[in-house]
């Protein structure tokens, strides 16, 4: 286990490195930091200063690791467009894009472990081919698409939810959530919709076909054979080894909701991460690119991670072939 921990850990830092290196590009290769900050009326001598204070008179191999060293710390400098610091700037924007990926993955996992149990143990049912037909929706169609379809329908011809923005917020410390109001929760549902049901069909669609075929193996017939109740060998025998390759898919899939959020909060005006974002491409504010592609990898990274830990700890397979190295 130890070993284990050590080799997923040591590739996590790799790839950390590698996004790092990326990251910093982007500060030489997309546009000129002093001129962004100082913009074509500053003179030669203000410039310089600038570079000095920045660091940018220093070699590319130290300003590499002075980025590396500052990343870690969680420092990105300023952002361009508005002086502040980029930290600050995602610090107030983070709670927004959790709470929002946060209830969309447990929209889409609970929702498509349950629907993928029912579609599989009665695949035979008219409601569980309306399921299976009514998930090609969520494949087909972009985020973007579903989100207009969604507010069309229940904020503008419904009138029952409202269209953009997160509602009232409580600030709770340096945390502000929508979570404990009523026009917050509101605000939340249809994105939260929005961002999880491509996730939701993937993984229903995955735990079907996994437990039709755990459900056609010699040891559930057996099971069968004993008089256990069906409720026991579908939900405790043939459920327990679904989902052993579903935790990969769902692990991948929560990195993609936070990723990807950037969509859903553009279609619904959401004050997270994923706006400033586009903001920040929109007016090249490379330290924001740089600190938002940071923050992504980080949490792929993190995610995969425990992914690992939790397919080593379920698959008995795993833990055995550690064992006889």
């Amino acid at each position: 286990m130890l070993a284990f921990l050590i080799q997923r850990v040591l590739q996590a830092i790799f790839v950390m490195f590698v996004v790092a290196l990326i990251s910093f590009s982007l500060f030489h290769y997309v546009g000129d930091p002093v001129l962004n900050m100082l913009g074509q009326e500053a003179t030669e001598a203000d410039r310089a200063a600038l570079r000095v204070q920045l660091g940018l008179d220093q070699p590319v191999v130290v300003q590499f690791w002075q980025f590396v060293v500052n990343a870690a710390q969680f420092e990105f400098g300023i952002s361009y467009r508005s002086a502040r610091s980029v930290s600050d700037l995602i610090l107030e924007r983070l709670p927004a894009t959790l709470e929002l990926a946060i209830i969309s993955a447990i929209f889409a996992v609970v929702m498509g472990i349950v629907l993928g149990i029912y579609t599989a143990i009665q695949r035979g049912s008219w409601l569980s081919k309306f399921i299976m037909t009514a998930s090609l929706i969520g494949v087909s169609l972009p985020t973007f698409l579903i989100g207009i379809l969604l507010i069309y329908l229940f904020a503008v011809e419904l009138g029952w939810l409202p269209a953009f923005g997160r509602g009232q917020v409580i600030d709770l410390g340096w945390w502000n959530t929508g979570l404990l109001t009523a026009s917050g929760l509101r605000s939340l549902i249809l994105p939260a919709i929005t961002l999880g049901l491509f996730q939701l069909t993937l993984i229903m669609r995955l735990v079907r076909a996994e437990m039709l075929e755990v459900l056609r193996t010699d040891y559930i017939k057996f099971a069968r054979a004993r008089g256990l109740s069906k409720r026991v060998v579908n939900l405790r025998h043939a459920l327990k080894n679904t989902l052993i390759p579903v935790i990969t898919i769902i692990g991948l899939q929560l990195g993609t909701i936070i990723a990807f959020a950037i969509i859903t909060e553009t279609v619904f005006q959401w004050p997270g991460v994923g706006a400033l974002f586009i903001t920040a491409v929109r007016f090249v504010d490379v330290p924001v690119m740089a600190a938002y592609l940071m923050m992504i990898a980080l949490v792929f990274v993190v995610i995969n991670l425990v992914v690992d830990l939790l397919y080593y700890a379920v698959d008995p397979r795993l833990r055995a072939q550690g064992g006889a190295r």
